[in-house]
């Protein structure tokens, strides 16, 4: 039980700082310009395939750096050429113009790299065991993703609490207008912030590629996950979706490692009841329904407090 306590820990505060350096992107990017960009994934998966082929190609420590870099101009590209000219339609078009492009990396991604899982393995000089709890090694190569996403987390803090930019980009989201007064180009601070975002999103696939399945389906897999994140920890709420990436990533993974049922709490039902749809419940298990634990939660949260943990906005 220690073991899976521990291990369960270390894997969901993984999983929860993944979660973050994608959320913490389209969190600033929904503050500042009120767009929930349904692409945002999509990014996320652009990232590691963008890193497997520049792998391949030139290794994986110069994709760390290249990969996310051309996610975040492929962002910037969308926000001048598309969102920008979109915005004075309203908002519904900025979520038909991002649904639509979801869409459309998807068929691209397939169309180059095919439908099936492609081989983006963990870098040699990080594949090896970090360190062995009780019977379990534990990989360097998480240990590595752990401390990067951590770096962001500071390194994003700092930049927007502590700097002349972030003091900018912080003001830029509440008042657009008195900024861009005072001679600075609001434009141009929305599409780095965008960008920004968006290579965030790209960094995420690099060092998550070689760990989990890196395949065309993955935007998808993920991208609803990433929305219960921001909705469960307030739109436009960095340290919200700081809080609710861990609290999501620790649940669930706590979640899949259990296989405890209210059956084996309280015993089977009477035998002679016969099969029927509650004794299909009594037995089914707690990792059965992991999937839909964070969605689970995103209702009661929104149930008792639909702006979120920490939401400072009200749409």
């Amino acid at each position: 039980m220690l073991e899976l306590i521990v291990i369960s820990t270390l894997n969901g505060v993984l999983f929860g700082m993944l979660l973050f350096l994608l959320s913490s992107g389209l969190t600033v990017i929904f503050s500042m310009m009120g767009v929930l960009n349904f692409a945002h994934a999509s990014f996320y998966m652009l990232g590691a395939f963008f890193g497997f082929q520049l792998t391949k190609w030139i290794g994986f420590w110069p994709a760390l750096v290249l990969a996310p870099l051309l996610v975040g101009a492929i962002g910037m590209a969308v926000e001048r050429y598309g969102l920008r000219n979109t915005h004075k339609h309203g908002h519904v078009a900025e979520l038909l113009l991002t649904f639509g492009l979801a869409f459309a990396i998807e068929e691209i991604v397939s169309m180059i790299w095919g439908k099936s899982p492609v081989d983006y393995r963990v870098p040699t000089l990080l594949d090896f065991p970090a360190f062995t709890i009780f019977s379990t090694n534990y990989p360097a190569y998480k240990l590595f993703m752990l401390a990067v996403s951590i770096v962001i987390f500071v390194a994003l803090l700092i930049v927007l609490k502590r700097t002349r930019v972030g003091l900018i980009v912080q003001a830029a989201l509440t008042h657009p207008h008195m900024v861009g007064h005072l001679g600075h180009n609001v434009g141009r601070v929305f599409m780095a912030v965008f960008g920004v975002g968006s290579a965030l999103a790209g960094l995420a696939g690099v060092i998550a590629g070689p760990a989990l399945v890196t395949q065309s389906d993955m935007a998808a897999a993920l991208g609803p996950i990433l929305f219960v994140v921001i909705v469960f920890g307030g739109l436009g709420s960095l340290p919200g979706a700081f809080i609710a990436s861990l609290v999501i990533g620790l649940v669930q993974t706590f979640a899949v490692a259990l296989d405890g049922s209210l059956a084996s709490a309280f015993g089977p039902l009477d035998p002679s009841a016969g099969p029927s749809v509650l004794t299909d419940i009594w037995n089914v298990t707690i990792a059965q329904v992991a999937p839909i634990v964070p969605y689970l939660l995103l209702v009661i949260i929104l149930i008792v407090r639909p702006m979120g943990l920490m939401g400072t906005r009200e749409s």
